[in-house]
């Protein structure tokens, strides 16, 4: 993560405008989000628990760092949907990341890293963890 806070422009007569990494990790959470083939992003477990309480976390999956020379560069870690071309979803990623920050804050990010950690399949069917349960059941009875 970068500093507590970045300060885009310092202008005497009006005042600074100051924008959180967070705001930042969300308009890029949203943006990779809403590619066609992003399946989610990884999170932490913090953000799964959360998820779970009907909360999202767009921050998740995203890693934020100032570079030497001032300029900040983004990680995303994503799942995809399987059957999609990985490199021309995680190219579109990029451009989307790149274009919605820059129109949003004014900052030109300067790389737009994406690392797809897995590919999701289809979900053929719903699984229910009480098939499993009746069948254990039913083995130990017959014993």
């Amino acid at each position: 993560m970068t500093e507590d806070k970045l300060t885009l422009e310092r202008n005497d007569d009006l005042g600074e405008i100051v924008i959180a990494p967070e705001v930042l990790e969300v308009i890029i959470g949203v943006a990779a989000a809403k590619v066609e083939g992003v399946y989610g992003m990884r999170g932490t477990f913090a953000g799964v628990i959360a998820e779970k309480l009907g909360r999202q976390s767009h921050g998740k999956g995203i890693n934020l760092s100032t570079n030497e020379d001032g300029t900040l560069s983004v990680d995303i870690y994503s799942y995809l949907q399987y059957g999609v071309s990985v490199p021309k979803v995680a190219m579109e990623m990029q451009e989307k990341v790149k274009q919605q920050v820059l129109y949003m804050t004014g900052i030109d990010l300067s790389e737009v890293n994406i690392h797809i950690v897995a590919v999701v399949p289809e979900k053929l069917s719903q699984l229910n963890p009480e098939d499993f349960l009746d069948d254990e059941e039913d083995e130990s009875s017959e014993e």
